[in-house]
C-alpha cells in the first residue's frame, strides 16, 4: 500500500481529506476492509453522497469489506441521515462516504455501529486506524455478497412520523440544498406536507457550482434570503452538503441560530414526553437550558460534538439534543442527528402558531451571541489558563476548554482538536456588552 499520512485524515470523528492525494481508492479499499474486521460483524451498509470521487471510494470501501468476508447493502446515493436511519433501523454498521460541508475536492467516511451508535476516535476509529497502519487486515474465507437496496420511501415515512401532517396548514416553504444530498432527501419529504416549494439547486452536483454547501457562513445563504423575500415564503431551510445539518430563516430573511431552534424543537418534543431531559451542548445560547426549564424539562449540558451528545442521550435517556452547530439529535431516530427531522417539527410548531416564524421565536430572542471565533494560536492550554487567572471572578468549568459565567454574560474558550485553534463563543444580555467582553477575552488569546 502506497505509504501515506493518516494524521492528516484521521480526525476525531471521521475520515477526511483531498482525493487522491490524501484519500484514494487504494486507501478506501484498505479502510473498508480493517472497519469490516474490526467490526467483526455479518453485513455492511453504505451510502455516498454526490461528490464525484463518491462512487470510487463507495466501491473501493464495499470491495475491501467484500473481501475480508462481509456482506455488503449499498444504499447508493443518500443523505447522511438516511444512512442512520438505516443503520438504525436495520440494525447494522454503516459507512457513509461524504465529507459534508468541504470544498468539492475532499472526501470522507464516516462509520456508525448497529442502530447508528457513533463510531470517533475514541469508540474504535483509533482501532481501525491501527489496522490500517499495520496493512495486516487477513481476507475472509469467501468473498461477502453485494444488494443493492433503496430505502428512501421507508425514511420519508419516518421523518414525517415527527409531525402529525394532517394537522399543518398550508405554507410556503424556500429551500437552499447547495446541490447536495438535500436535493434527494427534501422533496421526498415535501411532497407529503401541504407546503409550496421554492427548491434553490436541487440538482445533485458534486462541483457544488452554485456556492459552497456551508450554510453556517452567512454567504452561502444570501440566495435563500432573497427566495424567502421575493416569494413571501413562511420560512427558509439551508441544508449543507450531506443534508444532516439545516438552518433556518424566517420569513424576514433574518437568521435563526442553532440554539434558537434548539430551543424550539425542545419545546416541541416536552409536549410529546413531558419532564423529560433534553441534552445541549455548552456553546448553546442560556435560553436553551432556560427554555427546557420553563417547559417543565431538565437540561443536561454536555461537551461539543455528536459523540458525547450521543453518548449523554444514550445515558441520561433524552428525548432530544441539540447543538448550536445545527445538529439536532431524537432518540426516536436512534439517538442520530437530522436536520429534515429537526425542519419538520419546527413546520409543526410554525403551523400551530398560527403566526409569523419571527413572531414564534421573539420569545428566545434574549440574547446576544459573537458566534464561534477562532484564532491561530500554539500555546493552546497557556492563553486558556490564562483567560482562567484574569477571570477568576466568573464561575469556572473545565468541561470542554473553560466557561467562565457571570450574570450577564458567558464565554466558552477552546482548543481545536486537530488545529493549532482557539475556538471563543461569547454571549451577553446586550450587544454592547457583547461586543465589550468579545473584544476583552480577544485581546487576552491574541495579545
Amino acid at each position: 500500500m502506497t505509504v501515506r499520512n493518516l494524521d492528516r485524515i484521521f480526525k476525531a470523528y471521521d475520515v477526511r481529506g483531498v482525493v487522491p492525494d490524501e484519500l484514494d481508492a487504494e486507501l478506501a479499499h484498505q479502510i473498508g476492509a480493517a472497519f469490516a474486521e474490526w467490526t467483526s460483524l455479518p453485513t455492511i451498509l453504505i451510502g455516498r453522497d454526490c461528490r464525484l470521487s463518491s462512487p470510487e471510494l463507495a466501491t473501493a470501501i464495499s470491495d475491501g469489506a467484500r473481501a475480508f468476508g462481509a456482506d455488503v447493502i449499498d444504499l447508493g446515493l443518500a443523505s447522511t441521515d438516511l444512512v442512520y436511519f438505516a443503520s438504525g433501523s436495520l440494525d447494522m454498521p454503516a459507512v457513509m462516504i461524504t465529507a459534508s460541508h468541504n470544498p468539492k475536492e475532499y472526501n470522507g467516511i464516516k462509520f456508525c455501529l448497529p442502530g447508528a451508535r457513533p463510531v470517533g476516535e475514541e469508540s474504535g476509529l483509533r482501532e481501525v486506524r491501527g489496522l490500517v497502519e499495520r496493512d495486516e487486515t487477513a481476507a475472509g474465507g469467501s468473498v461477502g455478497r453485494l444488494e443493492h437496496r433503496d430505502l428512501l420511501d421507508a425514511y420519508v415515512q419516518h421523518v414525517l412520523s415527527f409531525v402529525d401532517v394532517a394537522a399543518l396548514r398550508p405554507m410556503t416553504v424556500a429551500v437552499d440544498t447547495a446541490n447536495g444530498m438535500g436535493g434527494l432527501v427534501v422533496p421526498a419529504v415535501m411532497a407529503r406536507l401541504p407546503v409550496t416549494l421554492h427548491h434553490l439547486y436541487a440538482e445533485l452536483d458534486g462541483t457544488f457550482p452554485n456556492h459552497p454547501a456551508d450554510p453556517i457562513d452567512p454567504e452561502n445563504q444570501r440566495d435563500l434570503k432573497a427566495v424567502v423575500r421575493d416569494h413571501q415564503a413562511d420560512v427558509g431551510l439551508a441544508f449543507d452538503g450531506d443534508a444532516d445539518r439545516v438552518f433556518l430563516v424566517d420569513e424576514r430573511a433574518e437568521d435563526v441560530s442553532g440554539s434558537l431552534l434548539t430551543a424550539l424543537v425542545a419545546r416541541a418534543m416536552l409536549r410529546e414526553e413531558p419532564g423529560a431531559k433534553i441534552v445541549h451542548n455548552l456553546i448553546c445560547s442560556r435560553i436553551v437550558p432556560e427554555t427546557i426549564r420553563a417547559e417543565g424539562g431538565i437540561p443536561v449540558r454536555t461537551r461539543v460534538g455528536h459523540s458525547f451528545i450521543k453518548q449523554v442521550m444514550a445515558e441520561t435517556g433524552a428525548i432530544f439534543g441539540g447543538e448550536h452547530s445545527g445538529h439536532y439529535y431524537f432518540r426516536r431516530n436512534y439517538r442520530a442527528d437530522s436536520g429534515l427531522i429537526a425542519a419538520v417539527v419546527a413546520l409543526g410548531e410554525l403551523s400551530a402558531a398560527k403566526a409569523p416564524l419571527s413572531e414564534v421565536l421573539a420569545p428566545f430572542r434574549k440574547y446576544f451571541d459573537s458566534g464561534e471565533i477562532n484564532s491561530r494560536v500554539d500555546d493552546q492550554q497557556g492563553r486558556i489558563d490564562r483567560i482562567a487567572s484574569v477571570l477568576e471572578d466568573g464561575a469556572q468549568d473545565r468541561l470542554d476548554g473553560l466557561t467562565v459565567g457571570y450574570t450577564e454574560w458567558w464565554c466558552n474558550v477552546r482548543a481545536s482538536n486537530t488545529e493549532p485553534l482557539l475556538r471563543l463563543n461569547v454571549e451577553a444580555n446586550t450587544q454592547e456588552l457583547l461586543d465589550e467582553k468579545t473584544k476583552m477575552v480577544l485581546d487576552l488569546i491574541r495579545s
